[in-house]
Order: structure tokens, then C-alpha cells, then sequence
């Protein structure tokens, strides 16, 4: 056989192992979605924010040079008056919160109420900002915020979880002044010839109960490109030692 048939012979094979792997998964966490249709699943909710907390500290160890080079241009976003309003799309506990500038006024949003402890934890660690409210709210619409009332917008591991890309990145035009930047850090699916991406397919039903709605095959960059943005700053990098499901990611920013 031709090595060009080959190569569509093994990839139509690994197809559909990827598909009947899946399924398998589907279905043992079947108790997993009765829990979520009965509401009992809400209690993991209240246990998630306990969780994440601990994670942070691990992935922030991992990241901090990433961290590092991607807020360093948080800054250049300053008003013409000096200040910086920063708006946070899912704070969680506030892991970012230390590679924020010296005194720019930080508003937090998260849909989950029961990360305010853990992020008064964080505030209370990092002085060196001024905190404005949280609020709890989903990031497809972000009450109470004004049109082109902040000059940065940051979401880092939130855009896998919201239940529509495109309307929070319209949200997030929205409420940026024309000029400001919307930062992001994200993981996103790997390329299609990779275990990664074989994997990711395969146990993305049972991460996505353990990660409290966490998707990890989006595609998330094709949402950054068509949203408007006059400029895109985007580059794909693979994350340092985090787990193999996650270890894509995309980062940079974006102008209004």
C-alpha cells in the first residue's frame, strides 16, 4: 500500500478509536450528569474554589515567567491621567493579582460567589493594588460595568469554561475604552496529529465536571481573530510541566 493510503488508513483507525474511547468516557460519567440535572452537583461548586486555591499556587510556580512577560505590557495601558482600571474576567482567587502594576484599580467578576473568601485572601497579599468590587456575574454579560469605562481587560483559564467565546469577547470590546487591551492567557486544543489532541477528545466529558465546565478542545484563538480587535498580539506556546491536557496554550493581548 501507498504510504500516502497509509497514513489515511492509520489516521481514519485513530479516528475512530479517539470516537469509541469517548463514548466509553460519556458514559461513566453518566452519574456525573444526574447529579448536575438533579442540582447535587452544585456542592461541588462550593468545593471547587477550595481547589482551585490550592492549584494556583502549583500553576503560578509553573507560569510565573509566562505570567511575567505577558503583564509586563499592562502598564503602556494607563490613562492619560496616570491611572489604570483593570477589569478581571473569572478572578477565581486571584491568582494574577501579584503580577498587576503598582497601584491600578482592579474591579474582580466570577459567576462562582464562593471564591470571595479565597480572593480576599489574595487581596489582602497584595497591597500594592487598589480593589474596586467583585462581582458576580458571567462573563457573556457584564452588568453594571459601563461602555468604555476600562482601560484593561485580563481573562487567564476562563474562556474554556463560559458557555459562548464570542459573547464574552463582545463584552469585552464593550466595556474597553478605544485603545485599551484585553489580555489573555488560555489553553486550547492541540494540533489534530497529536496524542495530545487524542487524548483531550477522549477525557474532555469527565474533565469537564472536574474543571467546573472547563472545555479543552476549543479552538480559542479562531474567536480572538474574528472579533474585532484593531490589533491581535497572539502566539502559541506549550505550557512547562502542567498536565498534558492543558500544556497548549495561546497568550498575548488584543486592542480596541
Amino acid at each position: 500500500m501507498p504510504p500516502a493510503r497509509l497514513t489515511l488508513a492509520h489516521s481514519k483507525m485513530k479516528s475512530c478509536l479517539m470516537k469509541l474511547c469517548r463514548l466509553l468516557c460519556s458514559v461513566l460519567t453518566l452519574p456525573l450528569g444526574l447529579l448536575e440535572l438533579t442540582g447535587l452537583y452544585g456542592l461541588y461548586k462550593r468545593l471547587f474554589p477550595l481547589l482551585a486555591y490550592n492549584i494556583t499556587f502549583s500553576y503560578n510556580d509553573k507560569m510565573h515567567k509566562t505570567k511575567r512577560d505577558l503583564f509586563r505590557h499592562v502598564a503602556k495601558f494607563a490613562n492619560t491621567d496616570g491611572t489604570l482600571r483593570l477589569l478581571e474576567i473569572g478572578c477565581g482567587s486571584g491568582a494574577n493579582f501579584k503580577f498587576y502594576p503598582y497601584g491600578c484599580t482592579v474591579t474582580c467578576t466570577d459567576p462562582n460567589p464562593h471564591f470571595e473568601k479565597y480572593l480576599r485572601m489574595s487581596m489582602d497579599a497584595n497591597m500594592h493594588l487598589t480593589y474596586d468590587a467583585f462581582m458576580v456575574v458571567s462573563g457573556e454579560d457584564i452588568q453594571g460595568v459601563r461602555d468604555e469605562s476600562v482601560d484593561v481587560v485580563v481573562s487567564t483559564l476562563v474562556l474554556c469554561s463560559v458557555s459562548d467565546v464570542r459573547r464574552v469577547l463582545q463584552e469585552v470590546r464593550r466595556i474597553l475604552r478605544t485603545g485599551g487591551a484585553f489580555f489573555f492567557l488560555e489553553h486550547v486544543v492541540s494540533d489534530p496529529s497529536s496524542w495530545t489532541h487524542f487524548l483531550q477528545h477522549v477525557f474532555e466529558p469527565l474533565w469537564y465536571y472536574l474543571g467546573d465546565g472547563c472545555t479543552i478542545t476549543r479552538a480559542t484563538w479562531r474567536e480572538l481573530e474574528a472579533a474585532g480587535f484593531s490589533e491581535l498580539h497572539l502566539k502559541h506556546i506549550e505550557a512547562p510541566e502542567v498536565s498534558l491536557m492543558i500544556r497548549p496554550h495561546i497568550m498575548g493581548y488584543s486592542i480596541k
